[in-house]
Parts: structure tokens; C-alpha cells; sequence
């Protein structure tokens, strides 16, 4: 049985445990959070066995814990030095939340002491594992709407709804440094946006070229922006291949969602079809029964095609990435996402802060 130690109790604790519970793999062992309290609280809440030790600072329960897994679920700034730590201390496979690190040199070193250590690094994308988002890739890989030619992904960004944040986990955000590093950060492009960057590379199987971004300024917000991006093209394409995402506010509008106040929308042209796939992080809400608005439609030989039969719920795309990272721990599968993959979308995701700190082009392949 492996041995699980999760760092960090706080709102999105309650999303990555759940594909541990009742899993007869694994085992969690213990837990970390500054305020001991907390961590408790969690411990009740999801029936964890009374046994389950709990320590205030993540270097002394490294230190005292056999584990095989380790959950990063701590702020961007302290993803590098813990897993640096963990795997200094041997643990077998390392779980780190979005966005990977701060800078590229930080991913780097992660990397690097991972490799150094035999550890399995992998990078939280539970985006990739959501039902219809896997459905959808199933279909495009399928070639039956032909060679994709352009993505755009759009955003939607309500004021209202979603779950309570506590305030000391959005403070943090407002640092320029902890959100991307320009001169004034960007919360919306490598916080919220981390997720598209990682949906644009995996959906096409193909690496970004380079991008151009513009981002707004609304009450401390990087919003609304845009991002446009051209494909390297690795491989033969009937059209060159480009996409383009859309931060969009609405400060008035309640998303009807459980989680976050956001929801996603994307189009997908290929050469013989068009493809919507309607909801993200709010799919389960009303809409989502509608055909005009299932999550996945699909426009092909003048028909109209709908996918509607999915576990309508945002929290399996965490229930499902978790399952798979434990059988990337017991051998059986390869990391969504490695260091090396999630370091390429971090430079991509820094290239489009920089570019809309510049107001030019950035190349990914000469940045930084």
C-alpha cells in the first residue's frame, strides 16, 4: 500500500483527496498546514483514519514520514522548494498543483533533483482528466473531424458565485512576483490561465511557436486579455495551425457553478468539421442538459451532432487525475503531465506575460 502526506489543507484539498478516499492502493498517512487546526478539521470532515499524523511545518514531517506520494497543494511560491525537498528525502513520486513553479530556473532545478533523486515528478493538470475533455481528445485523435486548424478557448470570468476563498489565499496573489514576474503580475494569465495553456498544447499534440498577448487592468486584474499563438507544425498540416484565448469579465454575473466563479468555452475548427465543447469548471449546472449547449457538439457533413453522456460534475477531473497519478506511482502509466511537459507550458504561459508586458511577439524558442 503507498503511503500518501499532503501538504496544504486549504479549499482545493477538498477536490485532490477525493480519488485517494476508499482506494485500497493507497494510504493517507498524514497531513500538513501551518494552522494545526485546519488540518483537523479535514480529517473529520472526509472520515480519515484517527491515526492520520499532522505536523505545522512540511520539512519536519519529510523528515519524519516514509512516504511513497507526496501532494503539493501549496501558493506557486513554495512548489519548487518543497518538492525539492521531498525529493531530496526520497519520496517516490511528487504531485505539484499548477502553475508548476515561478521561473523557468526554479522548474529546472526541480527537474533536475527529481532526475537526481529517482523520483516521479508530475504536475496537476485535472483539466486534461475531465470526462468530456477526454472524450473530446478521443474524437479529435480519431481524425473524424479531420486535421485540426485552429483552437480558441474563451474564459468567462463571473463576480459572483462558486465557493468562499478565504482572504489570506487570494493576498498572496496580488504580489507581482508570486503571479508571473512582470511589473505587475499576472493572476488571470498564470493563475486561472494556466489551465488553457496546458488545453492548447495537449488538445493538437503540438508545441507553441510563439505567442502575442494584451492584457486589460480591472481593480488589480490582468483583464480582460487576449492571447493569439502560432503551432511549430512538427509534422505536415492541411492548414497551418494557430489558436487564440479570451479572458472575459463580468463582475455582475453569478456562474452557476460550485467550485469558481469561471467557466470555459472551446472551438476547435479541423478541415472537415467544427467542434464546441460547451462548460468547464461548471459543467453539472442546468445548461448542461440542454443540447443546445451539451458539452460536447460537433458540426460535420451538414449535421449536428451532441455528447451529453458524461459524469456531469467538475470534481471527476480531479478523482480521475488522481487515479492515474497512482498508477503512474505503481508503474502502470506515464505522467499527463512530466516536468519536462509542464516546463514547456510554464514557457509558454511566462512568454505571453512577458509579451504583454513588451506589447510584442515573443518567440518560445529564444525566451527567456
Amino acid at each position: 500500500m503507498l503511503k500518501v502526506g499532503i501538504i496544504g489543507t486549504g479549499v482545493i484539498f477538498d477536490l485532490n483527496i477525493l480519488g485517494y478516499l476508499n482506494n485500497e492502493d493507497v494510504e493517507i498517512t498524514c497531513l500538513c498546514n501551518r494552522t494545526i487546526d485546519k488540518a483537523k478539521d479535514k480529517i473529520k470532515k472526509f472520515k480519515l483514519h484517527k491515526d492520520t499524523r499532522i505536523y505545522s511545518d512540511y520539512k519536519e514531517m519529510l523528515d519524519k514520514e516514509e512516504l511513497d506520494i507526496v501532494e503539493i497543494l501549496l501558493p506557486h511560491n513554495l512548489h519548487a522548494d518543497a518538492a525539492i525537498y521531498a525529493a531530496k528525502k526520497g519520496v517516490k513520486a511528487i504531485s505539484v498543483q499548477k502553475p508548476m513553479a515561478l521561473t523557468l530556473e526554479e522548474a529546472d532545478k526541480m527537474i533536475e533533483e527529481c532526475k537526481d533523486s529517482g523520483s516521479t515528478l508530475s504536475i496537476y493538470e485535472n483539466f486534461l482528466f475531465a470526462p468530456h475533455i477526454l472524450k473530446a481528445k478521443e474524437i479529435i485523435d480519431s481524425d473524424y473531424i479531420g486535421d485540426p486548424s485552429s483552437i480558441r478557448i474563451k474564459i468567462a470570468m463571473g463576480g459572483k458565485g462558486g465557493w468562499m476563498v478565504p482572504n489570506d489565499s487570494k493576498k498572496w496573489r496580488e504580489d507581482p512576483k508570486m503571479v508571473g514576474g512582470a511589473e505587475a503580475g499576472s493572476p488571470v494569465l498564470l493563475d486561472n490561465g494556466w489551465h488553457a495553456f496546458s488545453l492548447a498544447s495537449w488538445f493538437f499534440g503540438e508545441e507553441i511557436e510563439k505567442v502575442f498577448a494584451w492584457t486589460g487592468n480591472f481593480k488589480g486584474l490582468d483583464a480582460p486579455a487576449y492571447v493569439m499563438f502560432k503551432y511549430i507544425q512538427s509534422q505536415e498540416h492541411l492548414v497551418p495551425q494557430y489558436g487564440y484565448m479570451e479572458f472575459s469579465l463580468m463582475p455582475e454575473m453569478q456562474i452557476p457553478s460550485k467550485y469558481y466563479s469561471t467557466d470555459e468555452f472551446i472551438e476547435i475548427i479541423a478541415s472537415r468539421g467544427i467542434m464546441k465543447i460547451n462548460q468547464g469548471t461548471s459543467i453539472g449546472n442546468s445548461m448542461s442538459k440542454s443540447d443546445i449547449f451539451a458539452p460536447i457538439v460537433i458540426i460535420r457533413d451538414g449535421k449536428v451532432e451532441t455528447f451529453n453522456e458524461f459524469e456531469k460534475d467538475w470534481k471527476q477531473s480531479f478523482i480521475n487525475a488522481t487515479k492515474h497519478f497512482i498508477e503512474v506511482v505503481k508503474g502502470n502509466k506515464e505522467p499527463i503531465l512530466s516536468g519536462e511537459q509542464a516546463k514547456y507550458n510554464l514557457r509558454f504561459n511566462l512568454a505571453a506575460i512577458r509579451s504583454s508586458e513588451l506589447g510584442k511577439e515573443i518567440s518560445l524558442k529564444e525566451f527567456p
